[in-house]
This record gives C-alpha cells, structure tokens and sequence, in this order.
C-alpha cells in the first residue's frame, strides 16, 4: 500500500487525442481515481486527471491541455493528489 504524497512514476503506453494510458511498475503504485498526473510535454507542464483503471498497471487519464508531441515512454508523475488551481 503507497502512502498518499509518495510520488511514484509511470509512462506513456498509448495517447489518442486528450486521452493518454499510462502504464506503472505495479498495481500497488496506480493513482487514484481523479488524482492529477503531470509530465513534461515539449518544455511546457501537462497535467491530467485520472478517470480509469484498466487493470494490468495501467490507468486512462484525461489531459487538461494539447497532447501534441506526446509519444509512448515519456515519463509521468503521480502527484498523488487532485488537480488544484493556483
């Protein structure tokens, strides 16, 4: 069981327009439903939010921005909370 603020990290399996599936290392490190993943995309910060587990480690998540350029393997961290405006 991870704790709540532990970052953990996945990666890109598969991007088809705003929604992106990120694979992780195990099913004990996939976030929660609604937590905020973020990434670096071209230099600029991408942040999406978590709607799906699809079981086999990985989750479907919803970008809040372009996905343009993104590829399979690029990293992404869990933040492990919600999307927060600031």
């Amino acid at each position: 069981m991870s704790l709540k603020n532990e970052v953990k990290e996945g990666v890109i399996s598969q991007v088809i327009g705003p929604v992106v599936d990120i694979k992780f290392s195990s099913e004990g490190e996939l976030p929660g439903i609604y937590n905020a993943l973020t990434l670096d995309n071209q230099g600029e910060k991408l942040v999406m939010e978590v709607h799906q587990h699809l079981g086999a480690s990985r989750v479907r998540a919803v970008a809040m921005g372009p996905t343009d350029g993104l590829k399979r393997g690029v990293k992404v961290i869990n933040t492990g909370e919600p999307i927060k405006v600031q």
